[in-house]
């Protein structure tokens, strides 16, 4: 009988800490929030290439990116990486930073219409530091240009 009590207090206690730490995660806490990136008053949820193997990958497992979502990859220092569309799905625009400052942007970035057609790669006209992949047309249409600031919260 003892165990039983004893059991029930443990199901009791996790539940309420399970309940306690959702309420914490729907009201903000840093820690918990998602990476965002805002270019002019405008904000896109990011997912971010953490690892060698995800940043290789990038967005090209995807068959489509929400509408104010993107792919962010970091690199350790400023250099002139380039990317590529390899077994892309979708266009996106690429827009590569240095700092906190735009440098690049190339928009509509079409995917290979086959497999063995050649890949062009994109390359910044200035070193980079970082590189946000948007939905194609999104540059335009939230007038993002060279020079602006992206500010990157919750890293």
């Amino acid at each position: 009988m003892k165990k039983i009590i004893i059991l029930f207090i443990i199901l009791v206690f996790i539940a309420v800490f399970g309940i306690i730490f959702q309420s914490f995660r729907r009201n903000s806490i840093p820690f918990l929030k998602s990476p965002k990136a805002t270019i002019d008053n405008h904000s896109f949820n990011l997912t971010v290439a953490k690892t060698l193997k995800e940043t290789q990958i990038g967005l090209s497992e995807k068959k489509s990116l929400d509408q104010n979502s993107g792919m962010f990859f970091v690199f350790e220092g400023p250099a002139f990486y380039s990317f590529w569309m390899k077994n892309m799905k979708f266009p996106i625009d690429i827009i590569f930073i240095k700092g906190d400052k735009i440098v690049t942007i190339y928009e509509n970035v079409n995917p290979p219409k086959t497999i063995n057609e050649s890949l062009s790669t994109y390359k910044p006209e200035e070193p980079a530091d970082k590189v946000l992949e948007i939905n194609a047309g999104l540059s335009k249409k939230y007038n993002i240009k060279k020079g602006n600031t992206v500010k990157i919260e919750n890293l």
